[in-house]
C-alpha cells in the first residue's frame, strides 16, 4: 500500500485494529476511555473542549479531527474552540519560557 503522508485521516476509523492483539487490554482501554468523557463534575462539552485543547498541545492530527468534529457536535463553536487552541498554546509558551528561570539559575551559578 503506498502512503503518501505518514498522517491519513481514514486511519482514525481504523483505531479499533490497535487491539487486534491485545483484545482485553483494548477493552479495557476504551472502556475507560469513554467513561472519561461521560458527563460529570464537567459537561461532556467541556471535556470535548479541553480534549482539542489538549489535541493541539500534544499536536495529534488525529485527535484535532475527532475533537474539531466532537466539540462541534456537542454544542461548542468556533469562537470556543478558537480560545481553547489558544490556551493550549499558552500553557505550551509558558512552559518553554518558564524554563528560563532554570537557565537564569544554572548562568547565575556559573557566572560566580
Amino acid at each position: 500500500m503506498h502512503r503518501p503522508h505518514y498522517y491519513d485521516e481514514h486511519d482514525l476509523g481504523r483505531f479499533g485494529e490497535v487491539g487486534e492483539n491485545a483484545p482485553e487490554l483494548s477493552k479495557k482501554f476504551f472502556e475507560w476511555y469513554g467513561a472519561v468523557f461521560a458527563d460529570g463534575a464537567l459537561s461532556a462539552r467541556e471535556k470535548s473542549l479541553i480534549a482539542l485543547a489538549v489535541a493541539h498541545a500534544v499536536q495529534c492530527p488525529y485527535c484535532i479531527d475527532a475533537y474539531s468534529k466532537d466539540a462541534l457536535e456537542k454544542g461548542s463553536d468556533l469562537d470556543q474552540m478558537t480560545e481553547a487552541v489558544h490556551v493550549a498554546a499558552a500553557i505550551r509558551g509558558g512552559a518553554s519560557l518558564v524554563h528560563g528561570v532554570q537557565m537564569r539559575n544554572k548562568a547565575n551559578g556559573i557566572s560566580m
